[in-house]
Order: C-alpha cells, then structure tokens, then sequence
C-alpha cells in the first residue's frame, strides 16, 4: 500500500494512504480529543470535537473524517482549535443532565473528561435541558436515560453495523433530534438482544446495564438466604482492568478472594456448568448426527447450533423463528447452573432451596434478560435470582474498601466449582467449540484431538465466520457410522455474522454440522457487561488471557472434571437422561419481527 507523508504540529509523519488525519496524529502520539469516534465503528464525525486547522482551509476540519492528504499541514492545538471544541463541549454540556456526582458512569464519562479538560464551567451557555425525561428501565437488561444522551449515535452505529438488530434509531432534526426505538417504544418492546453492545460504547451514562447489586447486598444481609455466587470465565480475565490491574491479567485467585470477602456464602465457577454443557451439547450432536446418517431421519436439525450466548438466542427468536429448531436444547451454563443450584447443590448442602439466593456474574448484560425468561424455573424455583455485569461486581469490590492488587489468592468452593481449561476457553470466540471438540473427538474415536497441546487453533481467531474441519478416520463401534465423515464446523462472534450464517441456513446451503455462534465481537471477553473501554486490541488481550489460563489448568478436557463425573453418577446419571433433559434443557419461542 502507497504512503504518503503530512505535517502535524510541526511534525513529519508517513502513513498508508487512506488512513484519515486522526491516525495520523495517533502514530506520533499527538491526542485529539474525541467523542463519537469509535475505533469499532465506521467514521462518523457527528460531534465535531476532534476538529483541526488544515492549512490552506479556512473552516476547521474534522480529524476523524478527513483522509490524510501528501503535504498536508495540519496544526491541532491552535487556539481557534481550542476555543472551537470548548464551544462544542460546552453546548453538549448544557443539554445534559449533569448528576456527575451521582452517575453509574462518573469514573469514565468521556463527556466528564472532556469538561475537566477544557474547563468548561456551565456559564458559557444556558442549559436547554428538557424537562420530564423519564428512564426507560423497562428492559431487565438496559436503561436508557435520554437526559444524558450526547446524540453521538455510537449505539446507533453499534446496532446497525456491527449487530445488525437495528433496535435503536435517529428520530427527528434539528434541536429534537434523538436516539430512539421503533415508535418510540420501550425497549422491552423493541427488537433488542440485550447484548448491551451499545451500553459499551456509549460515552456517558445514557445507556447502562440494569443494576441489580443493591438487591445482592440486601441478600448477603439477611442471616436466613445462602448466597451463592458463580463467575463466567471471562469474568476473571477482566475485572482487574477496574481494580488496578493492566488489560489481560488473570485475576481468578484474588478475584475468589474478594467475593468471599463480600460477605457471600460459597464462591462457585460457572466453568463448571460450561464443561456440563460440553457433556449435554455434544451429546446431542451425537445423537442428532446418527438420526440423520443412520436412520435417514430428514426432520433432524443440522447443524446444530450453540445456544450459550442469550443475545444469540433472543436474535435468532426474533429474526429467524422458524429455523429454531437448529439451536441446540441446552440450557445456558448460567442456567444450568441456576437449576443446579436449587436442587442438586440444596441437596448436598442440606439447604432449602427458597433460603439460596443464586447469583450469577457475568461479562453479559443479556444474561440478565435470560434468567428471567419464563422457562428459566424447572428447578421449581427461578433459577438465577440474579445476575450481574463484571461492572457490577467492580463496583461492588469498590464499595468494601477492599484493596484488590494486596487480597491473596484462593479457590473456588467445592460443589460445582472445579472445571477444566474447556470451561475456562467458554469466554472466547471458538472457546466453546474448541472444547466440544477436545470431548467430542476422544468419545468417538477413543483417541485425544490429533492436536498439538490439545489446541485446535483453526477455530480461534478474531476473523468474524472461522471453519474447520476434522476427518473421523476410525471410531469406536458405538460410533462406527461416522468413520469417514469428514466433521465441518464453523465459528462467528458478532451478530452481523450471525445473520450471514442463518441466511445460509435459511437457504438450504449450509454445508455444517455444528456451528457456535456468540452475539458479541470476540465472544464473552467482549461482552455487554465488560469493564469499560472495549476495543479490539484489549479483546486480544483478554483472549491470550483466556488461552493462558487454559494452559495453565491442570485438566483441560470437560469429560475429565471429577465433579462432572460425580454428578452424572450421583443425580444426572448420564447426559440427556431424564433428569438432565428436565433440569438443563429448554425450548424457544418465536418473537416479534418489526
């Protein structure tokens, strides 16, 4: 690719051709302040606040939408260039309702920085700020808060490019411009996955998870509620970015540590219920393979598809209702292990189930919505009472006092809190296929993955759709019929690939046998609920963080974890057993299409 070369502040710097003004400046490490720019999303350059002097132009450039230009000289520091993004700032300030000291947001509002910044002191305009905006919080997922919305459009682009949902829209012009939903309804009420993409990259504290953590303390008060609390595997490569840590550090032992000293009961790993769901998933691949190639049994669903992202799950209700029965019957490894909880581990501990309190933590604000689906009560008892974001735990951590970077480390509980590098591999994209395999290959042809160190690296990667295939060259006799089957898989994070895939399907064209699919780009590492910033290069991080840990666990294969043997033996007795079917396998429903 041809370079070209351009001045900034007196600075030479060369850079590939096509790249804007603001690349440029990043490369010699000069900052412009920004405010709807997102390194995920396409240029927009609604909010003018990167503006520059160009020389030769007499208006004011927008760095973010400009392409750089041979011989360019640009200057980004002038003071017509600060007066302008003062006036800027200032005007969005008046229009915003500035409870900064009471926000969700007010340790990394992106308008509060700017404001610092540019000493902006409320008296170069007059607040217009409209009067009984109310918050939606009729999601059990997001709230939406228009008073503090900058009309940046971020969650606009979010929705629309990388998920295609389309939930949330620009309605009217002008000074009544705003970021709505279809006809203005409550979200709730929308097409929306929950996937909380848009609360991620949104700048200030218009749109946040719905926060249950009041709730949870309430529960770890009361002397008469068990609270028992599960973490996902992404959890634990993410939470230190809010408590001191650098992006990518493995906090799980501290991370255990510091929920104990929350005050909670048991401190149990969801990576548990993620190596079960290995044992239950992977199983009814199995089965569903020897229906279609044995008994020739042309209503079976293939591929099979992974149903551990409720963002996924709810997109495919909503826009592909007639190819549910694709989705594979398993139950979420939140899910499971909600209904686990409330039975199994009552049990064992001698506990009534009403008196446990179980508490999911989660990288994932559509997780919130899933444990209060209707059918999320086979247990006898809502499975999950609550889940929260790493967010909400972060905060929680905080409100002790507690200083993270000196708690020692500890382990999890025993009872559903052992699991394998399998489960721990759940929180990146191609994680939950890569430990499908690992199982999957050794039941059916008795041998381990032809893999070096077990790594099956052609479904890892930040590519958007991935495949793969393994050829079954011999089998067990119970699996004899899939001796020769050359095994194709495939892999997509984002729901703009997701769509690409059920298109496939939705024509006849697939050429799959087992597809993961996660709602958010990188997977769980990049989920709704994560710290924020989120971008590529710290979903890398957190994603090398994962494999880290997988090569850092003693057991590394889901059918290995002795627990997961234990429950088989002792309650489930084997996958998909009348028990399992019951407590850790669902249905789905169509959804409303507008």
């Amino acid at each position: 690719m041809s370079k070209i070369k351009l001045t900034i502040d007196g600075r030479k710097v060369q850079i590939e051709q096509g790249k804007t003004i603001l690349d440029a400046a990043k490369k010699i490490n000069v900052k412009i302040p920004t405010l709807c720019y997102h390194e995920d999303l396409c240029v927009a350059g609604n909010c003018r606040v990167c503006v520059v002097e160009v020389a030769g132009s007499r208006a004011l450039q927008a760095s973010c939408a400009i392409p750089a230009q041979e011989g360019m000289e640009i200057r980004t520091n002038t003071p017509k260039v600060r007066n302008a993004r003062k006036d800027i700032i200032a005007m969005l300030v008046s229009e915003h309702n500035t409870q900064c000291t009471t926000c969700y947001r007010s340790t990394n509002c992106e308008l509060q920085t700017l404001s610092a910044e540019y000493n902006i002191d409320n008296n170069r305009y007059l607040s217009i700020l409209k009067p009984n905006i109310e918050v939606d919080r009729s999601s059990w997922s997001i709230e939406k808060d228009d008073s503090k919305c900058v009309r940046c459009q971020r969650c606009v682009r979010t929705c629309s490019e990388l998920q295609h949902v389309n939930a949330l829209t620009v309605s009217h012009k002008g000074k009544d411009m705003k970021i709505s939903t279809f006809h203005d309804l409550p979200l709730k009420d929308v097409v929306c996955t929950n996937c909380g993409q848009c609360v991620n990259r949104c700048p200030t504290g218009a749109l946040t998870e719905r926060r249950y953590f009041d709730e949870v303390w309430e529960a770890i008060g009361d002397p008469t509620k068990h609270v028992v609390m599960n973490t996902a595997p992404s959890v634990r490569v993410a939470l230190g970015e809010m408590l001191g840590y650098p992006v990518g550090t493995r906090v799980t032992g501290k991370m255990v540590t510091a929920m104990r000293r929350l005050g909670v009961d048991s401190v149990l790993d969801t990576d548990f219920s993620a190596d079960l769901t290995i044992l239950e998933e992977g199983t009814e691949l199995l089965v569903r393979l020897k229906k279609a190639l044995v008994d020739k049994d042309d209503t079976v669903k293939l591929p099979l598809l992974t149903s551990c992202s409720p963002g996924w799950v709810k997109f495919c209700e909503h826009l592909y209702p007639d190819h549910l029965g694709h989705l594979s019957t398993c139950k979420s490894p939140q899910q499971m292990f909600g209904a686990l909880t409330k039975t199994y581990y009552a049990d064992k501990k001698g506990i009534d189930p009403k008196d446990i309190v179980s508490v999911a933590i989660m990288p994932c604000a559509a997780k919130k919505f899933e444990a209060n689906r209707g059918e999320m009560k086979d247990s006898g008892f809502q499975d999950i009472d609550a889940g929260l974001t790493t967010r909400e735990l972060g905060h929680m951590i905080r409100q002790t006092g507690l200083n993270f970077l000196e708690l020692e480390e500890s382990t999890y509980d025993s009872i559903m809190g052992e699991s394998t590098g399998a489960g721990v591999i759940f929180g990146a994209t191609g994680g939950v296929m890569e430990a499908a395999l690992r199982t999957a290959y050794e039941i059916v042809t008795g041998r381990e993955v032809p893999f070096a160190d077990l790594n099956i690296t052609a479904v890892r990667g930040m590519e958007g759709i991935r495949e793969a295939s393994i050829l079954i060259e011999d089998a067990v006799p119970e699996w004899s019929f899939l001796e020769g089957v050359e095994m194709k898989v495939a892999v997509a994070h984002g729901l703009i690939n997701a769509r690409e895939i059920m298109d496939q399907i939705a024509a006849g064209e697939s050429p799959y046998h087992f597809i993961e699919v996660m709602a958010c780009p990188g997977g769980c590492i990049g989920g709704g609920g994560q710290p924020i910033p989120t971008n590529e290069e710290i979903r890398k991080a957190r994603v090398a963080a994962i494999y880290e840990e997988d090569m850092n666990m003693t057991l590394r294969k889901s059918h290995e974890n002795p627990e997961i043997q234990t429950i088989y033996k002792d309650f489930l007795k084997e996958p998909l057993s009348h028990v399992s079917h019951n407590l850790l396998h669902t249905t789905y429903r169509k959804r409303q299409h507008y």
